[in-house]
């Protein structure tokens, strides 16, 4: 019989694919944005959408065994106004601690920014653990990159195991980290869009105060798979990695056949372990911005699979 679990502050479904790839059935998702909940409709089908984490009675749940959520992060993360417990998004661990509870779950994985773990001095994270302590819970937490488990993308995120008190048989400890795939697989839409480097508006970002002299755009060009991050000020690169990803970021540019190409919806995706064959399902549907949005908002399929693999093995 397969284990099942349910998709909190699914998003379109990034943790979904993680449980998946380890033979888990997903009984039902929460998501109270439509916008991605679209996304995650073309995605795996028309299931009930349980909405708001905070107005979930959990009686009313499908009996399930595993959760995972990627739980509102603008409220802690360095981007945004860091307002915490002031804020009501910050005030949904306190929905999935309830259903925890009630729903006596086994096991949990959470995801959040890094911005979490010193939020207010580290308080914030210090009092989500015992929290989830007090609820019967073992505990474990680990920053880490999208870069340790395969994908070229410098994302770096906290991620909150919690196994039932008694139900490990052994110490659990994160997996241990593989080799990153090249950024020339993920870097593949043809139909990406082709940056002009003569537009004005580029040849002015580039001479800016922060910018002039210190961009050779030949060298840049030369060089397939840089990657060119199109800050609000000041340009970087990176040399065959991806930056974060983020809901607000649009400005990510990579040199390809001496072109500079805007990374794409499609792309995000990859970069975000999607699988080809998921994304063309809502490709040409989902505008771009909003894909490349969803994409930032997401959780890496692979982080997932691999986390979700060592907990297998010691369960």
């Amino acid at each position: 019989m397969k284990m099942k679990f349910i998709d909190l502050c699914s998003g379109i479904g990034g943790g979904r694919l993680g449980m998946e790839a380890n033979g888990l059935q997903c009984v039902g998702h929460a998501e109270i944005d439509a916008e991605p909940d679209k996304t995650y409709t073309l995605f795996f089908g028309e299931e009930k959408n349980y909405g708001d984490v905070m107005s979930i009675n959990p009686a009313t749940l499908p009996h399930f065994d595993f959760l995972i959520a990627g739980f509102p992060c603008q409220t802690f993360s360095i981007v945004g106004q860091r307002k915490g417990f002031n804020d009501e998004r910050g005030q949904v661990i306190f929905g999935i601690e309830k259903i925890l509870k009630e729903c006596n779950t086994k096991y949990f994985i959470l995801e959040n920014v890094k911005g979490l773990v010193n939020h207010d001095d580290g308080k914030t994270f210090r009092f989500i653990i015992e929290l989830l302590e007090k609820v019967g819970y073992d505990v474990y937490s680990k920053v880490i990159s999208s870069t340790e488990y395969g994908i070229p993308q410098i994302r770096e995120r906290v991620y909150i195991v919690g196994i039932k008190k008694g139900l490990s048989k052994k110490h659990y400890s994160f997996p241990s980290s593989v080799a990153v795939r090249p950024i020339s697989e993920f870097l593949i839409d043809e139909e990406s869009d082709v940056m002009d480097i003569c537009n004005p508006t580029f040849q002015k970002y580039i001479h800016n105060k922060y910018n002039e002299g210190k961009i050779n755009l030949e060298e840049i060009l030369s060089n397939d798979y840089w990657v060119v991050d199109t800050r609000q000020s000041d340009l970087r690169i990176q040399k065959e990695f991806c930056p974060t990803i983020r809901r607000g970021r649009q400005g990510i540019l990579y040199v390809k056949d001496r072109k500079l190409r805007v990374l794409s919806g499609m792309e995000s995706l990859l970069l975000q372990g999607f699988p080809v064959e998921l994304i063309m399902k809502v490709k040409g549907i989902i505008p771009e911005s909003k894909l490349k949005a969803q994409a930032g908002n997401a959780m890496t399929v692979s982080v997932i699979e691999k986390i979700v693999k060592s907990i297998m093995e010691v369960i």
